[in-house]
């Protein structure tokens, strides 16, 4: 999941603390999905990412 955000990131040219402004959550909670200490991020995070990186959660989808 987090290539897919990572891959969002830099279309949007925005950065880890941007993107935590965006969210309006600290930015050790991208950090923590990032080095994978948040293993499964809640519904509410998954939103949160979707607005602020402008697309639709079936983007985030894990898919075989």
């Amino acid at each position: 999941m987090w290539d897919t955000i990572e891959k969002l990131i830099k279309e949007k040219n925005l950065n880890q603390e941007q993107l935590a402004k965006l969210m309006k959550v600290h930015s050790g909670v991208i950090s923590d999905l990032k080095n994978g200490r948040i293993k499964k991020p809640s519904f509410e995070l998954m939103c949160k990412f979707s607005d602020a990186l402008d697309v639709s959660l079936d983007v985030f989808r894990e898919r075989s």
